[in-house]
């Protein structure tokens, strides 16, 4: 696709949200790289972002309210600012991530994966964590409060003032690894990530 096209269709998708829907039309991108585009003004709420590819960015300021970034890729990207409430991020990638003051509150984190990633500041509130990926992860003063987490993978996570455990929803977490699991189930899971926080 055309890097014209594509600025274009991020013109109609700015119209459509700003009309909401009387004009421009919805932004619906596919395997898109988008590397190469300055999003710094771009409109991205509401948009379908299936499989694109968002490594090394500095995103600031960006808002995904509510989009559908599935299978999207954000490896070693800066994330500050960002919104993603709503948003559906099953199997997104934010490996290598340093994501500050950002937003994930009732976002589906389906396998997503966080791997290695820093979380600081940010608000994971009443957000799902089925089968997601925090191994080696660094996560410091977030909130998890009312967020599920279920078979959710914590091998070498570093936690550090999380809020909300005591609301979280803690069905079961594993800290071992997915080859080879080590299930952690309710209470015994809850009291593990007390201890483990810093």
């Amino acid at each position: 696709m055309e890097e014209r096209n594509i600025l274009n269709m991020f013109d109609l998708h700015k119209k459509w949200v700003e009309t909401i829907g009387k004009e421009g039309e919805m932004l619906k991108l596919d395997e898109v790289d988008l590397r190469s585009f300055d999003l710094s003004d771009t409109f991205l709420e509401q948009a379908y972002l299936i499989e694109c590819t968002f490594d090394d960015l500095k995103l600031e300021n960006i808002d995904f309210y509510t989009s559908l970034l599935a299978s999207s890729t954000f490896k070693n990207a800066y994330l500050d600012k960002c919104d993603f409430y709503k948003s559906d991020l099953r199997y997104t990638d934010f490996s290598n991530c340093v994501i500050k003051n950002s937003r994930f509150s009732k976002g589906d984190c389906w396998e997503a994966i966080f791997r290695n990633a820093y979380l600081v500041d940010c608000n994971l509130i009443n957000a799902s964590f089925y089968l997601t990926d925090f191994s080696w992860a660094r996560l410091e003063n977030v909130d998890i409060s009312v967020s599920t987490f279920k078979e959710t993978l914590l091998n070498g996570v570093t936690l550090k003032n999380i809020k909300g455990i005591e609301e979280a929803f803690i069905e079961s977490i594993n800290i071992g690894t997915s080859e080879k699991p080590i299930l952690l189930e309710s209470e015994k899971a809850r009291e593990w990530m007390l201890e483990k926080c810093e």
